[in-house]
């Protein structure tokens, strides 16, 4: 299995396989190689492959932390803090091995840039620190650009040729280059607010919500991302806002506008130490939402949210 490039302890492969021997050959042995060093071990894939792994390791497979990553990760956002983080920082001991499998074939091209993001950025996540993430990809059912992207931010790529260093990877120029101007529908229901309207500003997200269709927990949800979204715009993007919201198929779609600049690409992907006194806005809209997505530029920051109905 991959080692370290340049001595970086934190090792990040790309898995391209075709079909189920390949995937269960390329990521059973890894796993039971993990477990005979000692390591910690977890698994975050697509149900289908979960059950693959899950009886290619047998007795073992009750030593593993096993997850469906269409539920854990349905929002990519919340990966690293939530799936990636959470496992290696309880496991600070020793070296962590986790399979990661972020992108599969029926993911919507709306989440993708932020599937994307998200494999560039578990670079920086992790930089420094002994941990192996390897990233499966279908490679009879992606795409080839998909597969362009993983080269670009694996530095690592395993095939049915062998292991090789990437000659493409540049994680930094993938963030950039999906950090994309998000459009919003002419008919969205759009409110301006600063600091004297916040109450009426989250009335009403929930109004507009409300007669969507959006009920229950999920209203909850939403009322929840709107109040810390607008929260931040006021104290941290130049004291207002334009708040967005309309329905796009079965999801409720809302969005907050302003003037600040978003400069940490990691914002609400990392977890908050316990006496860290802020920072955790948007790291509970990660939580609540389906999907974020985010676009950042000189003159101001939009963060928009997904929720189904």
């Amino acid at each position: 299995m991959s080692t370290a490039v340049d001595g970086e302890p934190f090792v990040h492969p790309a898995l391209f396989y075709r079909g189920v021997e390949q995937y269960t050959a390329g990521t059973v042995p890894f796993l039971q190689e993990g477990l005979a060093a000692g390591e910690a071990v977890a698994v975050a894939v697509p149900g289908p492959n979960l059950e693959l792994i899950r009886t290619g390791l047998g007795s073992n497979a009750g030593r593993v932390r096993l997850l469906d990553m269409t539920e854990a990760g349905r929002n990519p956002g919340r990966i690293i803090p939530g799936v990636l983080r959470a496992f290696a920082d309880a496991h600070p001991g020793g070296r962590v091995r986790i399979i990661g499998e972020p992108i599969w074939a029926g993911r919507s091209a709306v989440e993708y840039p932020a599937c994307v993001q998200h494999e560039a950025l578990i670079n920086a996540a992790f930089g420094g620190r002994e941990v192996t993430i390897l990233c499966p990809y279908d490679a009879d059912r992606l795409e080839p650009e998909v597969l362009a992207d993983a080269r670009a931010t694996h530095p690592v790529v395993i095939d049915g040729d062998g292991e090789l260093a990437s000659e493409a990877y540049d994680p930094e120029r993938v963030i950039a280059r999906y950090n994309e101007p998000l459009r919003y529908p002419p008919g969205a229901a759009t409110l301006s607010f600063d600091t004297e309207d916040l109450p009426k500003a989250r009335y009403f997200a929930v109004q507009e919500a409300e007669r969507l269709g959006l009920a229950g927990v999920r209203l909850q949800d939403l009322t929840l991302a709107m109040a810390e979204l607008t929260t931040n715009s006021v104290l941290h993007g130049g004291g207002s806002g334009t708040l967005r919201i309309w329905a796009e198929g079965e999801q409720i779609v809302c969005e907050v506008q302003d003037g600040g600049r978003l400069t940490d690409p990691l914002a609400g992907r990392r977890p908050p130490s316990r006496d860290q006194p802020g920072g955790r806005g948007l790291l509970l809209v990660h939580y609540v939402a389906d999907l974020v997505r985010v676009h950042t530029a000189p003159d101001g920051t939009t963060i928009r949210c997904y929720l189904s109905r």
